[in-house]
């Protein structure tokens, strides 16, 4: 693997939407020296050897942690990290939370317990490498620099033990909301968040009195569906289906990845590489597209996914839960050698 050239780093590009930094947010950030804070909850973060029955992995891509917010299933991720040892570790954006953390502070012991272990990750040996996204764009301003042994760079390239060369870059400047109307970027996270998080605490609360998980949505759109006709009946409109118009939602938004993995690989192909890593859209995958391997590595958020690279150079992607499940893999493939 080698450090980030100069042609791959295009100004415009990965320009940054703000002019300064929030000073707030950076103060309240906890230190990036690899100490515990005094009362850290022993969970077993000192141990970097490869446990019994498992290989070393060559390395690991993870991203859309979202650190700082309700969702973020941190004890999963360190679950995780604590049985899969790598050489390497790509932090591929979306690792703190930024907008959240400026709208409400949250912050405990759990999410600090993984920003240690990434940094002892670190300080053992391990390369950890860290591209930014939009939610933690204020790390933007720290490429070129080293964290605790974390090296921040806007993209960078990895060639694996096959001699696949992928593009490493989180994705955001693919996304045309982004891009074009972050307004609606912001709306549509504080809904998502707002949707999570009114979700988590109604089941829970129906886990304390004995009942079975139940689907927000599924009742909204039930209910939505019914009154919103009865509503149109009264005013003379004819019947309109919820169902239908959430499917041509879904079609739209299945174009919309489709419509992204096309134009992060037609990017990576463009710069002469073999293929891509990214996140952002919180969706798991590795095909090929265009002739251009693409993977995305999900989120831990909703999925508790990661792409990890073995030893002999296969590509996978792992879903966490009981135990860990690989949910995709890359096709067997040589990379051609000049």
């Amino acid at each position: 693997m080698t450090p980030p050239s100069g042609p791959m780093h295009h100004a415009a590009l990965f320009k940054t939407g703000h002019a300064g930094l929030d000073a707030d947010l950076l103060h309240n950030l906890p230190p990036v020296n690899g100490r515990e804070d005094e009362g850290s909850e022993d969970v077993g973060l000192e141990e970097e050897d490869t446990p019994a029955g498992r290989s070393r992995l060559r390395a690991i891509f993870i991203s859309d942690l979202h650190i700082g917010t309700p969702g973020f299933q941190a004890e999963a991720l360190l679950d995780f990290l604590k049985h899969h040892p790598s050489d390497m570790l790509y932090l591929v954006g979306d690792i703190v939370d930024g907008w959240q953390l400026r709208r409400r502070w949250f912050w405990p012991q759990s999410h600090n317990d993984v920003v240690q272990k990434l940094l002892r990750r670190a300080r053992k040996g391990c390369r950890v490498i860290y591209v930014p996204g939009n939610h933690d764009e204020f790390a933007r301003h720290f490429v070129g620099h080293a964290f605790g042994g974390v090296e921040v760079v806007h993209d960078t390239a990895h060639t694996t033990a096959t001699g696949l060369k992928l593009w490493v870059v989180h994705g955001d400047h693919f996304d045309g909301v982004i891009q074009c109307a972050k307004w609606l970027a912001y709306v549509g996270d504080w809904l998502y968040e707002f949707t999570l998080r009114l979700n988590r605490h109604l089941n829970s609360f129906r886990a304390r009195i004995g009942l079975e998980y139940w689907s927000l949505s599924a009742y909204l759109k039930l209910k939505v569906n019914r009154h919103l006709n009865s509503f149109r009946a009264r005013i003379g409109l004819e019947y309109w289906s919820l169902s239908a118009y959430l499917k041509l939602k879904v079609k739209k938004a299945v174009n919309f990845i489709s419509d992204f993995e096309v134009a992060v690989a037609h990017e990576a192909q463009r710069r002469g590489f073999d293929g891509v890593v990214c996140g952002h859209i919180h969706h798991a995958e590795i095909r090929q597209v265009n002739g251009i391997l693409y993977c995305n590595d999900g989120d831990w958020v909703e999925s508790r996914t990661a792409l990890v690279e073995h030893a002999d150079g296969r590509l996978e992607i792992v879903h966490w839960g009981a135990q860990a499940v690989v949910v995709n893999r890359a096709p067997s493939a040589q990379a051609v050698v000049a």
